[in-house]
């Protein structure tokens, strides 16, 4: 397959080009807004630059991923999807869920609109179905979906500064790393009614932006969920603090990133699954949407999944400023 990658001034940009290549894509092209950020990146990968977006489209690719700041970017978004064209949108893509209406209804009508919220591929979501497809897991108890990065400064390293300004993004570490948690929570529940009960943000670092976020949510069933989203972690090198974790009656599962154990009680077993390390994660996400796309299934998360997740994230800054 040939993919596309606009918008390289992204964070993700490499990420996204090594896993397509390691898929087995072709990398038809790159663009950025900025023609000079395009070429340094096609010249640092042996690729080839376009100077308008339109160009990069014409291209024909099978998917198109789709980078950069919000503003603008549903916008880009609508004319692939309207031109025929597959695409998968990275964010933060809109700085509210309302933005995304336009692509929801593009979604409802087919076109393939893959979110990239790698951690869909954690080892503990295959576990879940299996338990919970042989009657094993047991009622829901509760769950924790952390990820904590270091601070806020490393986005001005990386060439993204307008990241940590709410104007531009949206908002600081909910809205971009705590989306995933809150993704995890919708994916865990299948929104069966998953209610905000409250919501904090915190300024460790003094940004515009928060860097650090704790939701708590619940649903009619007891099910009691925190997501936990910071810059916070004292550390620039890649990673930080991870945990996905899920309590029921009968089973126990946590994924750490680089371990991944699940304990179950009526056979009273532990059993260490084979990691995926959050880095790994990208990579993993992108086979599965090419895999999906080549099939013609729906992505594993799509823009439905991320309207959600962003509408109650909406939300929740609302309560947070109330």
């Amino acid at each position: 397959m040939r993919v596309a990658l606009a918008g390289v001034g992204h964070w993700h940009a490499a990420m996204h080009r090594e896993a397509a290549q390691e898929a087995g894509a072709t990398i038809a092209g790159v663009w950025d807004e900025d023609a000079d950020v395009a070429v340094r990146f096609a010249r640092a990968n042996g690729l080839e630059s376009h100077t308008s977006f339109d160009g990069l489209a014409a291209t024909r690719p099978d998917l198109v991923v789709l980078m950069g700041r919000p503003a603008g970017l549903v916008e880009r978004a609508i004319s692939l999807v309207d031109a025929g064209l597959a695409v998968m949108l990275e964010k933060p893509a809109a700085l509210k869920a309302s933005e995304l209406e336009p692509l929801r209804e593009r979604g409802r009508r087919g076109a393939f609109i893959a979110v990239p919220l790698p951690n869909r591929c954690s080892p503990i979501w295959p576990r879940i179905a299996e338990l919970t497809a042989t009657g094993r897991l047991g009622e829901l108890s509760h769950a924790q979906f952390r990820i904590v990065n270091g601070p806020p400064e490393r986005y001005r390293i990386d060439g993204v500064p307008w990241l940590l300004a709410p104007q531009t993004s949206g908002g600081g570490a909910l809205r971009n790393l705590g989306i995933h948690g809150v993704d995890a929570a919708l994916a865990l529940t299948r929104d069966d009614g998953l209610e905000l009960v409250s919501s904090s943000l915190g300024h460790l670092h003094g940004e515009a932006v928060e860097d650090y976020a704790t939701l708590t949510l619940h649903n009619r069933r007891g099910l009691i969920v925190t997501v936990e989203a910071g810059y916070t972690y004292a550390s620039m090198a890649p990673g930080g603090d991870f945990e996905w974790r899920v309590s029921s009656a009968n089973a126990y599962l946590v994924d750490h990133g680089d371990n991944c154990r699940i304990t179950t009680l009526d056979d009273a077993a532990t059993r260490e699954e084979p990691p995926l390390l959050p880095g790994k994660r990208y990579k993993a996400f992108m086979a599965d949407t090419l895999a999906r796309l080549a099939r013609g299934d729906a992505p594993l998360v799509g823009i439905e999944n991320y309207w959600r997740a962003m509408t109650l994230i909406d939300e929740a800054y609302e309560r947070a400023a109330a």
